[in-house]
């Protein structure tokens, strides 16, 4: 049976001839129907859909999977989780309530109310916007579809708004984590004078169509630049979270569900590891350790895991000393 709500949406978006409220309240039955499994239900209410001008939806059965590609973007079978990332405490609060949020919609609506669906996320690179992205999607249960640039960047005066419209159309009817990285890219300041009028007509119909997405759809954005977004981007977005570097307690933090992964202590703390690490984001202390796991299996049976603990500390050490000497010099020449 269909949620109330939506029925008295049809019939009053009917009797007014409101064409957009009638197109939301069918996707939305859409995607309801095929929670339950009612696919043939589903697929009609998408065809009629198509005789209006709307393009019928694929089933979600019948996209491709891990990280195959269709014409605007890749969907991919989220795995990480919440708590596999460490956060600040005002964004793993924020994203809490998001999730109640989308999960209890039905209260919410029975009080006339819609859940929040707009995050952006800033901060500089490899500290988890896409791993925050990929979490929401697994604790939602829904898939996670990131957008290939490559498929509506376009070189034609035009066409690249053509492309933006036809990929929140397919979004539109689905539940889904729409994640949109590098979002610069097309939501860049319309009021910068070296920008031509296409990027800013691109920004004109980006907002609108970012508007005009349901509630079930989540979308989220992430940049490196937020200085170079939009004003009127800031203002479309419910969340706006910031993922800074690590501090000393995230990075010591993260050491200590290392050595649990290792199975056995590192050698030097992690308070100590963290300390001589300072300054790395997320993703380089992954890397590290991958590093170090890479040398300990090489090594067995004989490997020493403290050794080689010591080694790789000391080889990060002096690379990124280098590499900050030679930023350094760049800057004064």
């Amino acid at each position: 049976m269909a949620r109330s709500d939506l029925l008295l949406s049809l019939v009053r978006a009917g009797a007014k001839g409101d064409q957009a409220t009638f197109r939301k309240a069918i996707e939305a039955l859409v995607v309801e129907e095929r929670a339950k499994q009612h696919h043939i239900l589903a697929d009609r209410l998408a065809a009629h859909l198509a005789q209006n001008g709307t393009p019928p939806s694929a089933p979600v059965s019948g996209l491709p999977r891990n990280g195959h590609a269709v014409e605007f973007f890749y969907e991919l079978e989220p795995r990480r989780r919440l708590q596999d990332l460490i956060l600040p405490a005002v964004v793993e609060s924020a994203c809490k309530e998001l999730m109640e949020e989308q999960n209890r919609s039905d209260l919410l609506r029975a009080h006339n109310l819609e859940p929040r669906n707009r995050v952006l996320l800033a901060g500089p690179p490899g500290n988890g916007k896409t791993s925050l992205a990929e979490a929401l999607a697994t604790e939602l249960a829904v898939p996670l579809l990131v957008v290939r640039y490559e498929g509506v960047i376009a070189s034609y005066l035009g066409e690249t708004a053509v492309r933006l419209a036809k990929l929140f159309d397919q979004v539109r009817p689905r539940r889904c984590v729409l994640f949109l990285d590098e979002f610069d890219v097309v939501g860049k300041e319309r009021g910068d004078i070296h920008e031509t009028g296409e990027i800013k007509r691109v920004v004109s119909s980006l907002l609108l169509q970012v508007d005009a997405l349901p509630s079930h759809v989540v979308v989220v954005t992430a940049t490196n630049h937020p200085e170079l977004l939009d004003r009127a981007v800031w203002r479309r977005f419910q969340l706006r979270l910031n993922l800074p570097h690590p501090t000393p307690a995230q990075a010591e933090e993260w050491f200590k569900r290392f050595e649990r992964r290792l199975g056995k202590p590192m050698g030097p703390s992690p308070a100590t590891v963290a300390k001589k690490l300072a300054g790395l984001s997320f993703s380089e202390l992954e890397q590290f350790g991958l590093d170090v796991q890479r040398r300990y299996v090489l090594a067995l049976p004989e490997g020493n895991i403290a050794r080689i603990v010591g080694e790789r500390l000391a080889q990060w050490e002096k690379r990124f000393s280098l590499a900050g000497r030679k930023k350094e010099r760049s800057r004064h020449a």
